[in-house]
Order: C-alpha cells, then structure tokens, then sequence
C-alpha cells in the first residue's frame, strides 16, 4: 500500500514544476529574442531607427513591430512601411512556433521567398506586398489556417502554385497581382474559395476566359483582374455576385455584351471594363445607382446613353471615351450628383452640351472632343469655378464663348478648336492664374489679343490660329516666361512683332504666317535659346534679316513671301534654308546660293552710309555712337574670319591617325557646313585620300573675341572648374572600342575653341530613315540587323566597359547608319560613367528625350541601365511599327508605348499595330521583336531585362 503524499511533499512538487516551467518559458524568450536579433541583423542596415528598442535587455514583447501572446511568444510581427530593405531569413523567422501574423508590406526588401516560409503553418495573415521581392514564389500548401495573403507589387515569376491554396478553405483576402507570373488560365482553384471578400488579380499574366465557378464567389466586395489577357464573353454567373462594390477587369480582350443579369451588380460604386473588345448597348447599367465612378472607354459599346445617368446622386467620375456611343448626352447629368470627371470625347454624340455638370461645385474635367456636339457652350461653365480642363474640340459648336471661361482660376487647358465659335479673348484671361494651353485653332474668334494675356503667366502654349483675329500683337506677351509655343498664323494681326517676345526664353514654336504683320523682325528673337521652328511667311516684313539669328538651332525656318532686302546672313546661306527665303526680291547671297542674285561690293557700304545719314540727321552723339557699334562690329567680324591656324592647338588621337590637324583646320568653313546642334556647328571634311569626317566646332568665346563667363556657358562653365573629372569622363569616352559604337578619332582643342572629330555615316540616322523625307525603304532583315547591333553597343556600354557607361538619350536620331545601314550609337553628350564613388544604382540628373524617357525618372530623377532598356524598347518600337514615340494620333498624354499596349490588349492581335511596310510573311518574326520591346518597357525598372538578356533574346529572334 503506497503511503499518501503528505501536503508538504505536494508543495514542493509544484515548486518544482513552476520552476521547471519558468525555465522553460525562459528558455522560449531567449530562443525567440535572439531569432529576432538576427532578424535585425538583416535588415537594420536600411533604416535602424526601427529597431531601437530590440535589444538583449528589453522585454521581448516591447520590440517594436512585435505583438506577443498571453504566454509571451511572440503572435505578430508588424514592420510595414518602414523603408526596410535586404533579405528575409525565412528560415528563422519560421523557428517562432507561434507567430500568426506576418506583416512586411510596403518596404523594399529583395531577394527569394525560401521554401521555409511552408514551417509558418500557424500563420492566418501574410503581407508581402509592395516590395522588390522575386524569384517563384514557394508552395504554401501547409499553411491551411492562412486567411490574409498579400504578395501584389513584386517581381515574382514562374508558376504561381495555385494548388497550394486548395486546403486555404478559410482564406478571406487573396491578392496576388501585379507580379509577371508565366502565363496561366483564369485559376479555378481561386474561384473555389468560397469565403473570399477580396480577390486581386490584375496584372499577372492570366489568360483564358472567366470560369463560370467566379458565381461561387459571393461574398466578394472587391473582384480586380485587370491588364491580363483574359478573353471571351463576361459569363453571366457574375451577376450573382450581390456584394460586389468594386468590379475591375480593364486591358483585357474580352469580347460581346454585358450578359443578362449583370443589372443585378446594384452595389456597384466602381465599375471599370476600359480597354478590352466589348460591344452592345449599356442598358444592363441603368439600374445601378449607386455607382460613384463608371469607366468604360477604349471599347465598342454603341447606342444611347442611359438618361437614368442623369439621376444618379453618388456618380462622380464618368468616361466613355473611344466607342461608338449615338446620341445625345443626358442633360441631366451632374444635376443631383458631385460630378468631377466627365470624359466622352472620340463617339458620335449629337445634341448640346448638358446645362448643369457643374452644378453641384466640383467638376474638375469636362472633356467631349470629336463629337457632333451643337449648340452654344451654357454660360453656367463661365461660373465653373473648380474646373481644370474644358476641351470641346473638334465639334460643330456655335455662338459666343461665355466671357468668365477665359478667366476660369483653376483652369489649365482650354480647348475648343475645330469648331464655329465666335467671340474674342476677353480681358478675363488676367484670372487665368493657372492656364497652360488655349487651342481655339480654327473658329471664327475675332477682336484683339488682349493685353491682360501677359498676367496668365503660367501660359505655356497659345494657338489661336485660322480666325479673324485683328490688332497688334500686345507687348506684354514678353511676361510669359514658360510660352514654348506660339501660333497665330492664318489671321489678321497687324502692326509689327514686339520686342519684348525675345524675353521669353522658353520659346520653341513660333508661326505667324499669313497675317498682315509689317516693320523689321526684331533682332531679340535671335537670342531664344530654344527656339526651333520659327515660321513668319506671307506678311509685310521689311528691313535685314537680323544677324542674331545665325545663332538659332532651326529645324524649320520660314520668312519666305515678304519684303525683306539687304545680304542673307552667313549663318542662313545655307542650302537647307534656300527655300525658306524665297519671295523676297530684294535679299542678295554674299555667297553663291541659287534663287538668289549675289550682293554687290558695295552694298554693304550703301546700307552703312544710309544709316550714316540718318544718325547724322539725328545729331553728333547719335553719329558717334553708331560709330562706336561699327567698330564693335568690325572687330567681331575679324575675330571670326581670322584663320584657326594663328591659334596654338593641343591634338589628342584616340586612334591611328591617317590626318593632319591643317588638313581638319583648313576644312572649317562655311561651304563645308552641314548642320547645327546644341553646342557647336557641325562640318564635313573630305580628306586628301577621300575618306569622310564628321567634324563638331565648339567656340569656348563670345561673339566679341572674349573669353564666355560661367554665366554664359554652365557646360564651359563646368569645364573649367571641374577640368579634371570632365578630361576624365571624355578619355573614358575615347577609349570606347566596339563596331557599333561611334569612333571618336581625336579632340583638337585650343584656348578659344574645341574640335571633335569623329566617322562620317552619309546615310544619317534612324530617325531620317523611318520618319522623314529622307526615307530609305528598310526591309525587315536590315529593321532587325540595326536593333541587334544597337543592342550589343549598348550591351558593351552596360557591360563591357571597365565602368558602366550609362548613354541617358538613346533614341532613333542618336544611331547613325554607315554605307551598309550598320548601326552606330552616337551623342554622348548625356553619357555618365558610373564612377567608383557614386552609386552603381542611379545618378541625379535631367536626361533623355521625350517620348523615350523611362516613367520612373518622372518622380525619382534618376537614372541607371534599366533607363536605357526602356529606351532601346521605345527605338525597337519605332523599327516595328514605324511611327515616331510621340503621334498626334496616339491621343493626349498618351505615347508609343501606352498606345501599343492599348492596341494589343484591345484588338488581341500584335499584327495589327505592325508597319504596312513590313511584308506578311515578315510579321511574325517582328512581333517576336515587338514582344522584347514591350518587356523593356516595362512600368517597373525591376521587370526588364538586362541589356545582355536582350541581346540573347534578339538572337533567338533572328529571321529565318
């Protein structure tokens, strides 16, 4: 018989056993602190604030980001947006036995998703989202209590293993999109997950149609599955979704109408299925009023809008455009409702614009251009004091435009060209405090330009061209600072140019032609830094062209059909401008240019000594200060006609020489002339052995002799003070050895002046072969030869340098072709070789031409080798499908690349967006070319291929 345990016995054996249990429990702590330690470790680089209060001595449960349980293990860890970044030991993280929650969305963490993540299996929520994470992504099968997955906004690819969320029966939020997963149909185990309120899908490479199983789905609130390649018809089951409040499936190919029952989605606040091939009526929407924004543009929808539109109260963003819509638009619309964004431009709407879109104080953009529009613009708009953007062009709107729509405060654009408006620009335009552009090309707007236009000083373009607008050009314009363009031809302007536009430095674009514009053309337009096409032809100018414009960089030049007299400047007797200045009888060539009679001896000395005359008329002073500007002009005549031979010049050879500096010095001259670029004159040199060089003439002086002050010059201004890094860069430049990279022969330079001698390509660049009159016929194995040439000098530049060598302006005019069509990479006048000391990652400066400039260096100013992928993409491009990055066609703000994506995933076929010229049995093997060029251009930097992948990817493309 065993002997009862006396009471004393029992309490020291629970003594023990608490501290057996306390021990253990200690033990647990310091396992978890020190798998948190090392969690630590591996990301407190990037941002140790956070990470503070982790330390040996503090309670593990007061980490910061950590949540414990009533045991004291640890339950969450919470680091969201913390600008964390490295690599997740998984297989740490995973040892605490009790975590459920995993919160590290919104970061910047890199790197693979082990296959330790499977030993989480008490996890139910799982953030990943928003961080540069790549690889595949693991099997999770084990984790079945899994109820939150959050992976979207990564680099993930391969297979998604779909299967493992079979046994997720408790899974409530599955987003998973936005990753460049391989290709795979709309997923039927996600359609199975009964319980989900939240399924994000879009951008993930589904293709396919939608599974009739997404009616399961009804508990959902929020179903996204936009820019995959989903086609088909929409399946009716969708309509039993009842709950949805969110429905996105836009950049699609789905195809036919909405199915019957689709009316019965009435919780709908956002409805977006823009961008796919969708056709019908929209009557299945009529009923849903609650919906807060509508977008159904870029599709084939026909017919009438519903007038129950009109009477939904929540509805605040409506776009229609690009579809086939008939009729009028309801006029009740905004009435009853906060309506900020109408968009129903590019259908055959007919009727008048509705009354009462602003009525409720919040429209911000009114856009129904390419419309049959009638009517008058309402007055009520002239009160829209919230409205940015009113653009009604290209309607058959009539009567007077609303005097207070010129001074709308928050407006940016006003566009209403192609119409019958009539009326003038009020004097309303000085509240104008935020306009951008006015386009009324091609109205019938009469009266003056008003002198309160110079208080609109946000102005950046002013079209009113082709009306009947009359009066002087007021003088306040020069207070535009940012006007880039200026169109008023086809008018009735008189009076002459004021001077005070030369104070507007922005300049780009300036047209006058065929006015009633009279007097000299002022000098000051030849000091407009930017200025590129100036056209003043068919009005009644007099006087000398002025000499300033020999320093203009014009790819257009028109002064044709006035009455200009007296010598062509030097700098415009060229024969690219010969045609620019005919109709003026009384100009005279100091050269031998055809069309034009040759100036006399003396006829620069009639010109002088009628000047004379009039300053002696004016008085001694006047005589002798005309006098003084004589001799100011003759000196500088001197110092330019004086011979580059009297100066002592430094040779630099990059390469074996087969030329003499006298022979480069002796060929500088003005019927040598072959173009002008930003920083010099460029000149081709013929050899004495026939060879042919390009030669760039850099003046380091000003137009007196005198040495330019950094103020005049930042690029010489720069030089000087930072001689060493720029002598530095360019013999890094210079040493470039690759057949498709440009050969910089030698530099010549002296104190007063730089020459830079480089190959001559008689057959121009890509550019004049694909978009100007230059055009050669490229067939499509020469199209594919210059992209895998280009590449592989841009492959070298990345990769094969001592230094990377980022270019920042790849574009079609920037590859010369030589007598075969090869490719050369030329102009690094951006180029920036990543130095030791600098971040490989990105360097912070302007770079780039629009329409070839990757997104991201919109909102981070930064460049690296992924920007010149996306570059390259948008050149690869242009050989497919032969437009120019930027067409007027491609809609606004839109470019070759945005339209390529919406042609593809709207009509689902590449074929159509392919060059004419490119023969049928061509086609496929350019649409494998176009297929690279859409992955370099991928939004994300992270998503496109190195240009080495590139080169191997151009190669498996080769034509056969």
């Amino acid at each position: 018989m065993l002997a009862t345990a006396t009471p004393s016995r029992q309490i020291s054996f629970l003594c023990y056993l608490l501290c057996f249990l306390s021990l253990l429990a200690a033990g647990l702590e310091s396992d978890e602190r020190q798998i948190l330690l090392g969690l630590k470790v591996a990301l407190e680089k990037s941002n140790a604030n956070v990470f503070d209060s982790w330390n040996e001595t503090s309670s593990l449960c007061s980490f910061r980001g950590i949540i414990c349980n009533s045991e004291g293990s640890v339950r969450e860890i919470d680091l969201s947006n913390q600008k964390l970044s490295g690599l997740l030991p998984f297989d740490s993280i995973c040892l605490l036995q009790s975590l459920e929650k995993l919160s590290l969305g919104f970061n910047s963490l890199n790197g693979k998703v082990a296959e330790d993540l499977k030993n989480c299996v008490k996890l139910r929520y799982l953030d990943l989202e928003n961080n540069n994470l790549s690889g595949p992504f693991p099997d999770i099968s084990p984790l079945s209590q899994l109820q939150y997955l959050y992976l979207k906004k990564n680099g993930f690819s391969g297979a998604f293993p779909w299967k493992s969320l079979v046994n997720m029966t408790g899974l409530v939020q599955l987003s998973v999109g936005d990753n460049p997963f391989d290709e795979t149909p709309f997923p039927t185990e996600a359609v199975n997950l009964k319980n989900l309120n939240y399924l994000y899908l879009s951008k993930c490479t589904l293709t396919g149609k939608i599974p009739a199983g997404i009616g399961n789905l009804t508990e959902l609130i929020n179903l996204e599955f936009s820019q995959n390649f989903i086609s088909g018809d929409i399946p009716a089951e969708i309509g039993k979704l009842q709950k949805l409040q969110q429905l996105e499936f836009y950049k699609n190919s789905l195809t036919g109408k909405f199915p019957n029952g689709f009316r019965n989605l009435t919780s709908l606040k956002n409805f977006d299925a823009s961008g796919n091939l969708l056709e019908g009526d929209l009557s299945e929407l009529r009923f849903w009023t609650n919906l807060v924004s509508l977008q159904l543009y870029e599709n084939n929808f026909s017919g009438q809008i519903p007038e129950e539109f009109g009477e939904f109260k929540q509805l605040v963003n409506l776009s229609l455009y690009r579809n086939r819509l008939t009729g009028p638009l309801p006029q009740k619309i905004g009435y009853r409702s906060k309506l900020y964004n109408i968009d129903a431009s590019e259908n055959f709407l007919n009727g008048s614009i509705p009354p009462d879109m602003c009525n409720m104080g919040n429209m911000s953009y009114l856009l129904l251009l390419q419309n049959k529009l009638t009517g008058e613009i309402p007055a009520s708009y002239a009160n829209c004091l919230t409205l940015r953007r009113f653009r009604v062009s290209n309607n058959s709107l009539s009567g007077a435009i609303p005097a207070g729509i010129w001074g709308l405060p928050q407006a940016e654009i006003i566009d209403i060209e192609l119409n019958l408006l009539e009326g003038s620009v009020t004097s309303d335009i000085k509240n104008a405090k935020n306009l951008a552009q006015i386009n009324a090309r091609k109205n019938r707007l009469s009266g003056e330009i008003p002198e309160e236009i110079s208080k609109a000083s946000k102005l950046t373009r002013i079209d009113l061209s082709e009306n009947q607008i009359s009066g002087e050009i007021p003088v306040g314009i020069g207070e535009l600072k940012q006007l880039s363009t200026l169109h008023l031809q086809n008018n009735k302007l008189s009076g002459s140019i004021p001077s005070s536009l030369g104070s507007c430095n922005s300049l780009s674009d300036i047209d006058m032609a065929k006015n009633s514009l009279s007097g000299e053309i002022p000098s000051s337009l030849g000091s407009l830094p930017s200025l590129n096409s100036l056209n003043l032809s068919y009005n009644d100018f007099s006087g000398e062209i002025p000499v300033s414009f020999t320093s203009l960089r014009l790819s257009l030049l028109d002064l044709s059909n006035n009455h200009l007299r007296g010598p062509i400047p030097q700098g415009l007797a060229i024969q690219a401008y010969q045609g620019s200045l005919n109709g003026n009888p009384d100009l005279c060539s100091l050269d031998e240019l055809s069309s034009f009679r040759r100036c006399s001896a003396n006829s620069g000395i009639s010109e002088a000594v009628r000047t004379l005359i009039i300053c002696f008329a004016g008085g001694l002073i006047l005589l002798l200060v005309c006098l003084v500007l004589y001799l100011q002009l003759k000196q500088k005549e001197k110092y330019r006609e004086r011979s580059l031979k009297e100066e002592s010049w430094d040779v630099k050879s990059f390469h074996l020489l087969s030329f003499t500096e006298d022979e480069i010095l002796d060929s500088i001259k003005q019927e040598n002339l072959i173009g002008k670029g930003g920083s010099g004159n460029v000149y081709k040199v013929t050899l004495s052995n026939g060879k042919e060089l390009a030669v760039k003439h850099i003046w380091n002086t000003d137009s007196t002799g005198r040495k330019k002050s950094r103020s005049s010059s930042p690029m010489l201004a720069n030089r000087s003070e930072k001689s060493t890094e720029f002598d530095a860069e360019v013999q890094t430049l210079s040493s470039i050895r690759h057949v498709n990279v440009v050969k910089l022969y030698c530099s010549i330079t002296s104190e007063d002046s730089s020459l830079l001698v480089y190959e001559y390509f008689p057959n121009g660049s890509l550019w004049d072969r694909l978009h100007t009159g230059r055009n050669m016929e490229l067939d499509w194995d020469t199209r594919y030869e210059i992209a895998v040439g280009t590449a592989k000098g841009l492959e070298y530049l990345h990769h094969g340098c001592e230094r990377t060598v980022i270019h920042r302006d790849v574009k079609s005019s920037n590859i010369l072709l030589d007598e075969f069509l090869k490719p050369r990479i030329a102009d690094f006048g951006l180029a920036k070789i990543v130095q030791a000391k600098v971040s490989k990652d990105s360097t912070h400066v302007i770079a780039g031409t629009v329409g070839y400039i990757a997104p991201e260096y919109g909102y981070t100013c930064k460049v690296n080798e992924k920007s010149d992928v996306y570059s390259f993409g948008v050149v690869l491009m242009e050989l497919v499908i032969g437009k120019k990055p930027i067409e007027p066609e491609f809609g606004d703000n839109k470019d070759i690349v945005r339209w390529v994506c919406r042609k593809v995933q709207r009509k689902g076929c590449m074929t159509s967006v392919v060059d004419s010229r490119i023969p049928e049995w061509c086609k496929d093997e350019a649409i494998k070319v176009l297929k690279i060029a859409i992955l370099c251009t991928a939004e994300l930097p992270a998503l496109r291929p190195t240009m080495r992948n590139v080169v191997q990817m151009l190669e498996d493309a080769e034509p056969q």
